[in-house]
């Protein structure tokens, strides 16, 4: 498991990086549940944390509190955002940011180049977002949801190179 802290203040508040445990899902299944009409399981967390060797998930803990997560898979030079997602109340505090920008720099790390996702075309505030941390639309994927059958913007995103410390 790739273990990882970082903390940083807030205007008094206090964010916590770190990687998912088993016993962090059924914070993340209530975020899942909030944020997403087709919402992950927690078996589906259960096996990405056992069974996914690929698979990096971090943790956002606003003053002590799972405020949220993101997953990604790496393979090879790439990463592969999975999920990311902020618990409701703490939406519109910059926090998805911090959370995409804390994923980018752990991708690089490990010697990710490159990173995709896909985001519907009406989730305007996430696509902002990716583009605000350099994603560029590619290409569509259509009726990738299986909700309601709307289509996928397929986005990427160069890396910058971050070299690991000894």
């Amino acid at each position: 498991m790739n273990e990882f802290h970082h903390t940083a203040e807030a205007d008094h508040d206090t964010v916590r990086f770190r990687a998912m445990t088993e016993a962090d899902i059924p914070a993340i299944c209530e975020i899942e549940q909030e944020s997403f009409t087709t919402p992950w399981t927690a078996g589906a967390f259960h096996n990405e944390l056992t069974n996914n060797q690929f698979a990096k998930y971090t943790v956002l803990e606003f003053d002590g509190e799972v405020a949220g997560y993101g997953g990604m898979w790496l393979i090879m030079e790439e990463a592969h955002v999975t999920n990311i997602a902020i618990r409701q109340k703490y939406r519109g505090q910059k926090l998805g940011e911090r959370l995409l920008t804390e994923m980018q720099q752990t991708a690089s790390l490990f010697g990710v180049q490159r990173m995709t996702l896909e985001v519907r075309p009406s989730n305007e505030i996430a696509r902002r977002l990716y583009e605000k941390k350099g994603f560029r639309s590619v290409g569509v994927r259509r009726g990738y949801y299986t909700d309601n059958q709307e289509d996928a913007i397929i986005m990427w995103a160069d890396l910058p190179k971050i070299s690991r410390k000894a």
